[in-house]
């Protein structure tokens, strides 16, 4: 437990005043009251730490209990929120406000989610409405904060709960009540449908030039494609990327690997920051040996790796897996690899059949999907040692990829791509 300093009362810029405070200067304990679920705020700012991402060295804390210190200020009548469980791993928030000074939002949750990992923040857009939590421990009970971010000061977090339960869940039937002023100044993101595109669900709009049909028979389009020369060394030296492995059979791209390591590669020609991209893939190994594991990334135009990230939002195992996973790295120097995600993000995918898988890109986030739901969420996350946040690469395209780790004695595997669409 942590060494207590000083006994205060805390007073914040709202505010909310909590008594019998301690005041803490090392960040282990300031991390280990997280742990042990007392609230944190900074003793220069009066500001409150939802996180470990905003526990850094040199700051000074102070520490109060939830259960114990009770703010003496009423909630926030003009922000309300609602926490509904989506299913056995997920929880929504949703909120209404009436205010029209909010510059964005911070909003975090305690505990410890099916990693391990403790709370946990992120920074939002003013005209956000929704929220999904992901990775959360069946059996456990999370308080979610949500906290206004204004010119004129911070306002009174808005506190709101869910007990995680196991098996399926039934969505809500009504919204959360709007206060009876004005409505907020956008509608919620929830989708509309039950689309399995992403796209369509969100609304994301027409595919921009350089989205690829696969309508036509050869070697992928030249136009909008880079492919593998005949042959290119593998993935760290493991096997070959050839240009004969990615062929298009009139309606599908597909993407071979062979026995002796040979597979394939493709690197779109369009690069940008921001932006979002859909495909329709799915993927099969047969007979015996290493299996080659499929993906589908967004890589730095620099080639600059780690310094300026990468984002690999569908990368598996093997090509027969019944589970997907991802992995998002942070851009940081080079070192340890900083990255989140892992794999088995998602049950229950077989990736022998076909599923749409999409990732956006914004200057806030980062979020992928598969079949037009939502099944990752990362923001922000600079820290010390020069990284920066997750969503910050300078710029990147799209790559396609057979990848081989093993060098010889493959399990061949065929990887299928319906089409590639890309959105502003």
């Amino acid at each position: 437990m942590l060494a207590a300093l000083t006994a205060a009362t805390v007073v914040l810029g709202s505010g909310v005043a909590f008594a019998d405070t301690d005041e803490i200067s090392s960040r282990d304990d300031a991390l280990q009251s997280i742990s042990d679920g007392l609230e944190l705020i900074d003793a220069g700012t009066r500001s409150a730490a939802l996180g470990h991402a905003k526990v850094t060295a040199g700051q000074n804390w102070l520490v109060a209990n939830p259960d114990t210190d009770t703010p003496t200020q009423p909630p926030d009548t003009e922000v309300t929120a609602t926490a509904t469980q989506v299913d056995d791993r997920r929880a929504r928030v949703d909120w209404v406000s009436t205010r029209n000074d909010v510059t964005g939002w911070l909003i975090g949750r305690d505990g410890t989610d099916t990693r391990g990992h403790g709370s946990w923040s992120t920074e939002l857009p003013a005209d956000a409405r929704t929220f999904t939590f992901d990775l959360l421990a069946t059996g456990s009970t999370y308080r979610f904060t949500l906290l206004p971010r204004t010119d004129s000061g911070e306002p009174v977090p808005v506190v709101t709960t869910v007990r995680m339960t196991g098996g399926p869940v039934t969505p809500p039937t009504t919204p959360p009540t709007t206060p009876p002023t004005t409505p907020p100044n956008t509608p919620p993101t929830t989708p509309p449908t039950t689309a399995t595109e992403a796209a369509v669900r969100y609304g994301w709009g027409t595919p921009i030039p350089g989205s690829d049909e696969f309508d036509y028979t050869g070697r992928p389009d030249p136009n909008r494609w880079h492919s593998a020369g005949e042959c290119w060394p593998g993935h760290d030296g493991n096997g070959r990327r050839c240009a004969s492995r990615s062929t298009v059979n009139g309606s599908t791209l597909v993407m071979t690997g062979l026995a002796n390591g040979d597979s394939g590669w493709l690197g779109h020609k369009v690069d940008r920051q921001y932006g979002r991209w859909e495909a329709r893939v799915r993927s099969q190994g047969t007979g015996t040996g290493h299996a080659y594991r499929p993906l589908l990334i967004i890589w730095p135009t620099s080639n600059r790796w780690p310094q300026d990230g990468e984002y690999d939002f569908w990368e598996n195992r093997t090509p027969n897996s019944a589970c997907a996973g991802h992995f998002i790295h942070y851009p940081h120097p080079p070192g340890a690899v900083q990255q989140e995600g892992g794999w088995c993000e998602r049950q229950n995918v077989d990736l022998n059949q076909w599923h749409n898988v999409a990732i956006e890109w914004t200057p806030q986030h980062v979020k992928g999907f598969i079949n037009g739901e939502e099944w990752f969420f990362y923001s922000g996350g600079a820290g010390p040692g020069g990284r920066n946040a997750i969503q910050a690469m300078p710029s990147g395209h799209l790559t396609i990829q057979l990848d081989n780790f093993h060098g010889s004695g493959m399990q061949p595997a065929s990887y299928e791509v319906d089409w590639v669409r890309l959105y502003r």
